[in-house]
């Protein structure tokens, strides 16, 4: 299908969609439609700055996501930026104010699994499988924040796995570069990726051999003078976290908290 045909598909059915995103088959081809959602009040993002003032933790400080049509425009900016510096990302094929279409990062009855789900279903597999996944966000971390540029929630889900083995980025609603140096952008992805791993690490037994891999990630030289302040200073500030319990009983949330402590603490 050519521009014009992506260009009339999206004008016709935006409108009519019901979810943000939905999947279809074109000609063929597997593609994703997403529409610009109910706008966002900035009353949440007031009260999360206040707390990241109150804790004394910059890194915490809010990157507004408005919703509607300035949601649409900020991913739309960042997939075209992303894209052109070589870096995974989905490819736009057309694009409005209300929405735009992207082309699937699988193929046809290949799917793209994120790369959290990869490493939770490795857990049983043990360490060493664990480890080979882990180490693909780091080197996707490295790839982006050697072009001088961030993420914008660097969760493992929002890592998925091509039919090729290459690691692609999803989900760039918001600008953190809008808000926040890029030191304090770059460490927001560090420490989203490192939590949302965290506990499969542990689970894994895998917890020790990756404090050394996160430990020299963190010294390489990508990693400069503004990162390394920034480090320190969060990670003081979250001494706290070390007095939380492991006992699954209190949740999944606790214990991600308290595996990421494990994993950031023990290794600085």
């Amino acid at each position: 299908m050519n521009n014009t045909g992506y260009s009339r598909f999206l004008q016709e059915q935006w409108p009519q969609q019901q979810p943000l995103v939905a999947r279809y088959m074109l000609a063929g081809e597997q593609v994703w439609l997403k529409r610009a959602g109910p706008r966002h009040g900035m009353w949440r993002y007031r009260l999360l700055g206040a707390a990241a003032g109150v804790l004394r933790l910059p890194v915490l400080r809010p990157v507004p996501n408005l919703g509607g049509r300035s949601a649409i425009a900020t991913e739309l900016r960042r997939l075209r930026t992303l894209g052109a510096l070589g870096l995974r990302v989905p490819q736009v094929l057309a694009a409005c104010d209300d929405a735009f279409l992207m082309r699937d990062l699988g193929t046809p009855g290949r799917p793209t699994p994120s790369l959290g789900d990869e490493i939770e279903a490795a857990v049983a597999a043990g360490p060493t499988a664990v480890l080979a996944l882990w180490r693909l966000g780091l080197q996707t971390l490295d790839a982006v924040h050697g072009h001088q540029q961030c993420l914008s929630q660097a969760f493992a889900r929002n890592m998925v796995r091509c039919p090729d083995g290459a690691i692609a980025c999803i989900d760039f609603e918001d600008d953190p570069l809008s808000a926040l140096p890029l030191a304090l952008c770059q460490l927001r992805d560090a420490l989203a990726y490192a939590h949302s791993t965290a506990l499969a690490l542990r689970q894994a037994g895998a917890q020790q051999e990756a404090r050394a891999l996160w430990n020299d990630w963190l010294t390489q030289p990508l990693r400069g003078a503004d990162f390394q302040a920034a480090l320190q200073g969060t990670l003081t500030r979250l001494t706290w976290l070390r007095h939380l319990p492991q006992d699954r009983r209190w949740g999944r949330d606790v214990q991600r908290l308290r595996a990421a402590h494990d994993l950031l603490i023990g290794s600085y």
